[in-house]
This record gives structure tokens, sequence and C-alpha cells, in this order.
């Protein structure tokens, strides 16, 4: 056969690729499933630790925060007030020495780092670091609060004021509070605690709650265990089933296709043939006889005849191609030239003999390579098509090629309603993993290739 296609071609143009219709969903496995519960119960960990590491931190810090000023409130009842002058507030010398040898002693230590007393005009009249003693600061908002409405006030501080420019590390436990002389003059007394209590505290709780937590889990994977395992059971069991009945109805389907098939060549083919004999039968009576009328008549019922046998022969190909069952791809493409016989179509095969597939990919082999013929018969016959199985660096390729007419492909985009031949072919290379081509144009005749991974042939 000449070749089919002008040297001037369309190109190429993908109706289907392996991925545009495939199942994306995993089969649901027991195995899948304990892996996902074991990858949710680590998400749920981490979660939990982070979530706990916040809550931790901002406990942590509340508590802190609450004991630094209880401690504040007593070291200044306890310890300070029974120290504190008129004269300490006016600056005399000498005055804080008393004060400053007990807060050494008894305050200054690893979690209270400085002890400050101001005066209400924001004059520092005593601190361990003598270097502030005597110096004038702007009274936050908070040391006013405290003078104003008698009251501790404790907060975090992020040391970015100048008064605690002899302050070390980022964050310091602050606490106001008035202290009053024994002549009722009213002083600000402040502490800073080191901030190492609230992470040593927070990391304490966060122990905790991630313990329990993990405690609760793995209780709850205890739990789970039993009706997990029923569970997964059950998915075997309902998995087996469901291969059976699906194994089952393509049986039912093969035999009731195979029994069709059968009861339509045992009965009405069989009685065709005969009846297109014995027309064949009368018709040579009736010429002998000299009734040449009659004998064209009956010859026309034979030839009538002869022709559905031929067609119904195609059809039960159609029904049950026997070919399928084997691996002889050239006998699966000799019965789909079949069913174009008296058609307007002459069919030239062109099959590798060292291509076998198996029967899932001979099935799609077989879809194809009918949808494509009867197309060329419905739309571009008379015509050739040439009908060509290759193999070629691991792909199986069909190519099924008239020398019709040919067709604009834009068509495909919106074919007319009822036309579903083009999706169904594109379907079924989809789901098989497989890419089907085409290229037309108009004047150009038709070019179906197909091609999938020839995992299934040997040599």
């Amino acid at each position: 056969m000449t070749e089919l296609t002008p040297t001037s071609e369309p190109a190429w143009a993908l109706v289907s690729t392996p991925s545009a219709h495939t199942d994306a969903s995993p089969a649901v496995t027991p195995r899948r499933v304990v892996t996902q519960m074991v990858a949710a119960l680590a998400l749920v960990l981490v979660v939990v630790a982070g979530l706990a590491t916040f809550a931790a931190s901002r406990l942590a810090e509340r508590e802190a925060v609450n004991d630094a000023a209880a401690a504040a409130d007593l070291i200044a009842q306890a310890v300070v007030t029974p120290l504190l002058t008129d004269d300490l507030l006016d600056g005399a010398d000498g005055a804080s020495d008393d004060l400053d040898k007990v807060v050494r002693d008894v305050v200054l230590g690893d979690e209270i780092v400085r002890v400050k007393i101001w005066a209400p005009d924001g004059t520092i009249v005593y601190a361990d670091e003598s270097h502030l003693i005597g110096r004038t600061f702007e009274l936050s908002q908070n040391q006013k609060d405290s003078l104003a409405e008698p009251r501790t006030i404790a907060e975090v501080s992020r040391l970015d004021q100048t008064e605690n420019e002899f302050e070390t590390g980022g964050r310091l436990l602050e606490v106001y509070r008035p202290v009053w002389t024994p002549t009722g003059r009213e002083m600000l007394f402040e502490t800073y605690t080191a901030y190492d209590v609230v992470s040593e505290r927070a990391a304490e709780l966060r122990r905790g709650f991630v313990g329990v937590t993990l405690s609760s889990l793995l209780l709850l994977v205890v739990l789970m265990a039993p009706v997990l395992s029923r569970l997964l059971h059950r998915l075997r069991d309902v998995t087996r089933h469901r291969e059976r009945v699906l194994e089952r109805s393509l049986e039912a389907s093969d035999a009731e296709r195979r029994r069709i098939a059968g009861t339509l060549h045992d009965g009405p083919v069989q009685e065709l043939v005969a009846s297109s004999f014995a027309a064949s039968g009368a018709a040579e009576q009736a010429a002998q006889r000299g009734d040449t009328e009659l004998a064209a008549t009956l010859e026309r019922v034979a030839g009538a005849t002869r022709g559905n046998a031929r067609a119904l022969r195609s059809l039960l190909v159609e029904i049950y191609p026997e070919s399928l069952s084997g691996a002889d791809a050239t006998t699966v493409l000799a019965d789909v030239a079949a069913t174009t016989h008296g058609r307007d179509v002459e069919v030239e095969l062109d099959v590798d003999p060292g291509i076998t597939l198996p029967e899932d990919e001979q099935r799609l082999i077989h879809r194809v390579a009918q949808e494509c013929l009867r197309n060329a018969a419905t739309h571009a016959a008379p015509c050739r098509v040439l009908l060509r199985l290759t193999r070629e660096d691991g792909v199986v390729t069909l190519l099924v090629a008239d020398d019709g007419s040919g067709f604009d492909p834009a068509v495909l985009d919106d074919p007319p309603a009822g036309h579903l031949g083009t999706k169904v072919l594109a379907d079924l290379a989809s789901d098989a993993g497989a890419e089907l081509a085409l290229r037309t144009a108009p004047g150009h005749g038709t070019q179906w290739r197909l091609r999938l991974p020839d995992e299934g042939s040997s040599q």
C-alpha cells in the first residue's frame, strides 16, 4: 500500500495524555490506614508541642510576674521599710549605708539583681548600682500609677529606657510599689528579677503539657487498637468481596456476550447462509427453465442474504472477538479489519509479529482500532486504511491512517451533539495510561496514533 498522506502533513495534536483522566485517589489499604494514623499522631504531637511551648511561656511569665510582685511586697514590708528615713529621701550623706548593707546581704541574689528607691520627682535616692544614685529620670506611666493609687505593679521590662543602662540581658521582671518613711513621706521601691526563672518554669510546664498529652495519645492508641484492627479486617473483607463481585461481573458479562454471539452464529447466521444457498439453487433452476426474470430476482435475494450474513458475522466479531483471549496482535487487528468488509474500505495490515500484549492492552488496541475504522467507513469511504502496530524504544504504537478527505481538528473542541466517539477514545486511552494523538486537515486524510508503554510485551 502506498503512503496515504501528502508530503506536507499537519502536526500531531494530542487528544489525551496518560494523566488526563487518571484517578489520583490511592487505594485504601490497611498499611495506608496505619501510616496515616501514625502520621496524624506525629502531627498532633508537633502541634501540641508548639501550643504547649507558647502556652507554657505565657503562663510561666504570668506566674513569675506574680511571684516577683509577691516577693517585692514581702521585701518592702519586712526588709526595706524599717530602714527608710527622711535623710535618705533628702540625700544626706551616709543615709543609705545601713540599707545598702542589708540589700546586698539579704535581698540581692540569683533572682533579684537590682534594687532602686525613687523619690516622687524621679530622682533615684538609692540603688545597688552607685552610679545611679542622685540621677533623675522621667517616671514611666506605671511608676506614676503605682504612686498615685498605692499598689504593686509588675511587668516584663525590655530594658530600653535610659535608667536601665546598667542592667544586662534582654528582659527582666520589674516590680514597683510605694513605700513610706516613718513620717509618712512616700517613695517608690523597685526591684528587677532575672528572667531566667521564667524560662525554667516554662520548661517545667512544657514538659508537663507534653507528658500529659503524650500519655493521653498513647492511651487513645491503646483503646483504639482493637477498633482499628476490626475496621481493617472488615476493610480487607470488603475489598476481597468487591474484587470477587467485579470478577464475577466481568465473567458474567463475558459469558453473556459469548452466549449471544454463539446464539447468533448457530441460529440467524446459519439460517441466512442456508437461505442464500437455497436462493442461489432456486435461481439456477429458474434459469434452466428459462425464467430469467425470476432467476435474477432470486440471485439478488441470495446476494443480499450473503451480505447480511457477512454483516452479522462482523457484528459477532465486535460483540465477542475471540482473539482477545490470546496474545496474537495480528489476529486481533485482522478481526477488526474484517468488520469493514463490504463497506468501501480497503484495509492493509502491518503488524510487528514479535508484539504480544496482555488482554487488557489487547482490548484497548482492539477498541481504538475498531472505533477509528468505523469513523473511516462512516466519514471517509471509499478510502484505503493502513492499520499498523509497531514497537520502538519500549513503546507500542498503533497507527490508523486513511486517505480520505480529512477534517478540521478544531471540531473536536466542540463536537456535534451525539458524536461521542472521540471522547470515548480519549477516555479509554487516558484510563489505560496511554497517549492518543490525531493528525488531520481537510484534504490530508486522517491519522490516529495510540502509544502505550510495552510493559506486557515479549520478544
